[in-house]
């Protein structure tokens, strides 16, 4: 059992622990996924298990396909088929609840070659919604809406139980209800459906719930603590009444209470499961013992939580560096001449190099510091590639194709190319299937059979033309979807609609948006052996780790929030002041600012050698420049491990800036706003929006802007190259 001689002695009693309910709380850079790799192997080769038996569950595609390939690595090539893992189940929730309820769709509200929606369709849907019912995005923004509707599908409420006592869970309840009806209606689910769905199927059918749990005899979770209600129950569900469940978690890592997670589950686990074996992983193999003393230092100040000491074997290291900028800009500058002293040094590669913040919103000053240096940066988080244009465009496409109830992929492509389809016919042919009781492609396929049919003496001539010049095309691809390979299929569709002419204009921007495509068609190739729908699935539940690349030198700039699962050699923290980190709305409750604190943690401890923390002097929260006060997460700090200028209890009187600056910035005379709520704009990459607010900041305005295919971003007005469509 080779496998299990490098393992420690806490990672060897969980590894070969015997079957039953185990927890595993494992600190960070602890060895969880080695862990619970061998823990399959062991469950294999020990005990008995079958690998068609075992379901393992991550919480991305990333770390599904770590596992596997740390799998293919421990078995060998002297394996048998018995004890072969090709047939383990090893995915994330969504992508097994998926595959589920393809099989089970018979029974289910939709059929088998139902669409996933991401997140920009479920807002184009909301927009829809928002239209049909007359509602005033301005008084209630469909965002917090899709929130509230995601919070209660996560907590399993279902649309009639949903209390409505306000005027906003009022219009919650109408959107929802409508929001429902129209997904089914395109024959598609959201992420949240896709375990909501799989929960009720149990819950409502013994012989089902019985099938599955012999199924899946053995259940491994990884990130337990990020669990939410629906995906606990889900387990509970499937692990039944002799459970062989292994979850490994840190609930000083749970960080995404706003997606839904509860790192409570991992008490209703002590809970639930009282004969549960409990193993702490306090090992660390990755910071130097300085860093893991500082995260001590500040998570121990959380109360309710089961306390580990983090060691090492690395050593002491270097202190920590606390820096104190005089303001954001400042900020920028410090870290990219600092980035740029390592690398003269020799001492790391700008690869290396992390830098991480609270808000999106906070990358802007970094991102002109590298630009003032032109040097690069990549900037996880931002536009990513399934994001873009004429990815989605392509892959709308193909959901149309293989769905063609999805009115919203339709209604994305029926234009796209331009073929004159103005509103007007849009609008006619919704209608047309709508009196027909018909999918808008079934009226599309009907008119290529007989274009003289009663049902198109809406349409003038020249709208027929328009939309036979889809219809017939589109006729033709769904003859063919079943009798071609996916990569022929997507040629096919980008030769047939001339997208590369329509995209390649000549410019330099038209040449990348071409090439874009060339990787689209790459994934679909290496993705040859899996069909259409598999190819549409593993597309939509993709996540921003997931498209992370590894071959670009530069430093990354990304938020605390994406920052998990990861690790640098060198981590920058910045913007460490109150009403940054922790964020000004955790400042009345303080179940939300032990998860700032968490947050923080989270961010210390993806560090392995070193560790730069920055503030600012004064610092652009909401509106102008101002002097800021240190992060109240500083004062945990020992002294002894740091470098630089520690806050008081109270105030920082003996800092670098607030000793050697004690007059204001002269006074300027504000400049006049530009935009206004409620006006429309017009981005050169982000498209047509919708101004929300706008604030002065004596020599420039921050807008924040609703985009229809971006969300929602906020602007300098300066920088941000605005036309003004209407002033409404």
């Amino acid at each position: 059992m080779d496998y299990l001689s490098d393992l420690n002695p806490a990672q060897r009693e969980a590894v070969t622990a015997p079957p039953g309910p185990i927890l595993v709380l494992a600190g960070p850079g602890s060895g969880k996924t080695r862990v619970l790799t061998r823990r399959i192997v062991y469950r294999i080769d020990q005990l008995g298990a079958t690998p068609d038996a075992i379901m393992a569950v991550t919480f991305t595609n990333k770390a599904a396909r770590e596992m596997m390939a740390r799998l293919d690595n421990l078995q060998g090539p002297e394996q048998t088929e018995r004890s072969s893992l090709r047939s383990l189940n090893i995915g994330t929730f969504h992508s097994l609840c998926a595959r589920i309820l393809r099989r089970e769709a018979e029974v289910m509200p939709f059929t088998h070659d139902f669409v996933i929606f991401d997140e920009a369709d479920q807002r184009s849907l909301l927009r829809q919604i928002f239209k049909d019912l007359n509602l005033d995005p301005k008084q209630v923004q469909p965002r917090r809406v899709h929130d509230a509707i995601s919070r209660a599908k996560n907590e399993l409420t279902d649309i009639e139980t949903l209390v409505a006592e306000s005027y906003f869970q009022e219009i919650t309840h109408r959107v929802f209800e409508r929001y429902q009806q129209l997904l089914l209606a395109n024959n598609a689910l959201d992420f949240d459906d896709l375990l909501q769905y799989v929960v009720l199927l149990l819950e409502g059918d013994a012989n089902v719930r019985g099938r599955y749990q012999a199924r899946f005899q053995h259940i491994l979770v990884d990130e337990f603590q990020d669990t939410n209600t629906a995906q606990y129950r889900l387990l509970s569900l499937l692990a039944g009444d002799r459970p062989d469940l292994f979850v490994v978690g840190d609930p000083d890592q749970s960080i995404y209470r706003w997606r839904g997670a509860d790192y409570r589950n991992v008490r209703r686990f002590q809970e639930n499961y009282p004969g549960a074996q409990t193993i702490l992983l306090e090992q660390n193999y990755r910071s130097t013992q300085t860093i893991l003393d500082v995260a001590m230092a500040v998570i121990d100040r959380n109360t309710g939580r089961q306390k580990k000491e983090l060691f090492t074997v690395r050593g002491v290291g270097e202190r920590v560096v606390l820096h104190e900028a005089y303001d954001e800009n400042d900020e920028g500058s410090y870290v990219v001449d600092t980035i740029a002293m390592f690398t003269l040094s020799d001492a790391y590669d700008p690869g290396d190099c992390a830098i991480m913040y609270r808000t999106n919103a906070q990358s802007r000053a970094l991102e002109e510091a590298f630009l003032r240096a032109n040097l690069p940066y990549r900037l996880v988080g931002a536009q990513r590639f399934y994001g873009r244009r004429e990815v989605k465009d392509i892959i709308a496409y193909m959901r149309l194709i293989h769905n063609p109830m999805d009115q919203v992929s339709l209604l994305r492509v029926i234009n796209t190319p331009p073929r004159g389809i103005g509103a007007k016919t849009i609008d006619q042919l919704l209608q047309t299937a709508d009196t027909l009781d018909q999918a808008p492609v079934q009226v599309l396929i009907s008119l290529v059979e007989d274009s003289q049919a009663a049902m198109f003496d809406a349409f003038s001539g020249r709208a027929r033309k328009s939309l036979l010049d889809l219809a017939e095309p589109l006729s033709r691809w769904l003859g063919e979807k079943d009798r071609i390979g996916l990569l022929d299929l997507m040629d096919t569709v980008i030769s047939d609609i001339g997208y590369r002419q329509y995209l390649d204009d000549g410019t330099d921007e038209g040449l990348e948006r071409w090439e874009n495509l060339q990787e689209l068609r790459r994934v679909a190739f290496d993705m040859g052996e899996l069909d259409l729908t598999l190819f549409l699935e593993q597309v939509a539940l993709v996540s921003d780790q997931d498209t992370l690349t590894e071959d670009q030198n530069a430093p990354t700039l990304l938020t605390l929030h994406s920052a998990k699962g990861l690790e640098f050699p060198v981590v920058f923290i910045i913007g460490l002041d109150d009403g940054a980190l922790p964020h000004q709305r955790s400042f009345d409750d303080a179940e939300s600012m032990a998860e700032e604190r968490r947050l923080f943690y989270v961010g210390v401890t993806r560090a392995k050698d070193r560790l730069l923390l920055t503030r600012a002097f004064r610092r652009r929260m909401a509106g102008p420049s101002m002097l800021s006060e240190p992060s109240r997460f500083l004062l945990d700090l020992p002294p002894a491990l740091i470098d630089g200028d520690l806050p008081g209890p109270h105030n920082w009187i003996g800092t670098t800036y607030r000793q050697q600056t004690t007059w204001e910035a002269p006074h300027k005379k504000p400049i006049e706003p530009r935009f206004r709520a409620g006006m429309r704009v017009r981005h050169p990459v982000f498209g047509e929006g919708i101004v929300i607010s706008t604030q002065v900041d004596f020599d420039d305005e921050e807008i924040s802007i609703e985009f229809v295919d971006a969300g929602l971003k906020n602007l300098v007005a300066s920088m941000a190259n605005l036309e003004i469509m209407d002033d409404a």
